[in-house]
């Protein structure tokens, strides 16, 4: 009798793998099929770093795919529509930027340089590499985009001009702002998110609502990005994108220095200064963190979220604000079973499940732990990437994460999530 040798159970590795080559279009990637079908801008920096374990050249071209959209201004748009997939609101026929190919008109954080600097010096840091030099002057051509149109207060932090540009969609941060939307001119329109989702995960339509009239906005001023910087509805400053920036000008610094170029180098160590100086305009003293401020008001969120503790990831705060940080992470990781959520338990409009308003996303994990590492705090780190590990093989590559169940929530078999498994959490 001949025993037939049984395949063996694809691993948590294969699984991952599987994902990105599954949402790959040809030469980007989609977060997930159905409910984002298309190219988004820091998924695809995070994907990278996916990829780069498994397929080089491949990471290498997801950047690439993602900055040939780029604005002749700098701005590199937080999604492209590639490919026409009418199951997506808003489509490119809401944004109406008329380009080609055709995008959004807004921008996210900008993570890019931070990315292209680790993909760079894990190929042996040769300053004649050509896609790296390539991407740097993509990278550097944004940056100064940022520092042109987002940089009110002359400060070197980040003003954001719609809530989808943080990333953090529906953070309990931009509620106080969102409440001063006129919405009266909205319409209607059908949502696609909730027919891929429970709602209960999603945004509420009051919120939607105000997200369509941020864009209304936009598209009636022609998406001139000084009137939307200088009029827009919702101008917040965003701790999160003010940290992410920072971190990534130094990056580019990195690349500035190697490559020789001085001029830019003399820029970029300006701006890394001045946000160094700019950033305690973000502390909040009663509750002990870095917290989002609102641009017409001045009003801070007064909430501490994942993004707090990007404060490690840039290299910033007093040793007295950083253990403030610290005794944060403490409440959090007694009143959660897993770290990192996106809101600290108890604040306003705390759910474990909807979006931004408690889940667990693990990029923002990855960049905080990383920085925690960096600054000397390695037990923290090893816990936040225990956590995430410890997600992943409880509920799978989900969007996020019930930091009180461990339940995954959001879209499934999500590309980034898959990436951070690759480059983080499995190794």
């Amino acid at each position: 009798m001949t025993l037939t040798a049984q395949p063996a159970e694809p691993t948590l590795d294969d699984l991952a793998r599987d994902i990105l080559r599954r949402n790959d279009r040809g030469g980007y990637t989609v977060p997930t099929g159905g409910l984002y079908p298309f190219q988004w801008n820091w998924d695809s920096a995070f994907v990278a770093l996916g990829f780069a374990e498994f397929d080089r050249n491949r990471a290498w071209q997801e950047i690439e795919s993602l900055v040939s959209a780029q604005w002749e201004d700098g701005m590199i748009p937080h999604i492209v529509f590639h490919q026409h997939d009418a199951g997506y609101f808003p489509g490119p026929e809401v944004w109406n930027t008329g380009r080609t190919p055709p995008t959004s008109g807004i921008t996210q954080p900008p993570v890019l340089a931070s990315v292209v600097r680790q993909l760079w010096e894990q190929e042996g840091a040769d300053p004649s590499h050509p896609r790296m030099r390539a991407l740097y002057a993509a990278c550097l051509k944004s940056h100064r985009w940022f520092h042109t149109y987002r940089d009110p207060l002359g400060n070197g932090l980040v003003m954001v001009t719609h809530n989808w540009e943080t990333g953090r969609d529906n953070s309990s941060e931009w509620d106080h702002a969102l409440d001063r939307i006129d919405t009266s001119g909205v319409g209607s329109y059908q949502r696609r998110d909730t027919g891929h989702v429970d709602a209960a995960m999603r945004p509420t339509q009051r919120e939607y609502d105000r997200y369509v009239a941020i864009l209304q906005f936009g598209r009636s001023s022609g998406w001139d990005h000084r009137v939307i910087a200088d009029q827009g509805p919702f101008r917040m400053i965003d701790v999160g994108m003010s940290m992410m920036l920072l971190r990534a000008n130094r990056d580019l610094l990195a690349l500035a220095e190697a490559i020789g170029d001085e001029a830019a180098a003399d820029e970029l160590r300006g701006r890394v200064a001045l946000s160094e100086q700019g950033m305690d305009w973000l502390w909040n003293e009663e509750v002990g963190a870095f917290c989002s401020r609102d641009v017409i008001t001045g009003e801070s969120s007064g909430l501490v979220t994942n993004a707090s503790f990007l404060a490690f990831y840039a290299g910033v705060g007093t040793p007295a604000q950083r253990q403030r940080l610290l005794d944060a992470l403490e409440r959090m990781g007694r009143s959660a079973q897993y770290l990192l959520p996106s809101l600290e338990a108890g604040s306003r409009d705390y759910d474990h499940r909807r979006y931004w308003r408690g889940p667990i996303w693990l990029v923002v994990s990855y960049m905080v732990a990383r920085g925690l590492a960096e600054q000397g705090q390695a037990d923290w780190a090893e816990r936040i990437r225990a956590d995430s590990t410890r997600l992943i093989i409880r509920s799978g590559f989900y969007e996020s994460f019930s930091p009180e169940t461990g339940e995954g929530s959001g879209g499934g078999d999500f590309s980034w999530t898959a990436a951070m498994w690759l480059a983080w959490c499995g190794q």
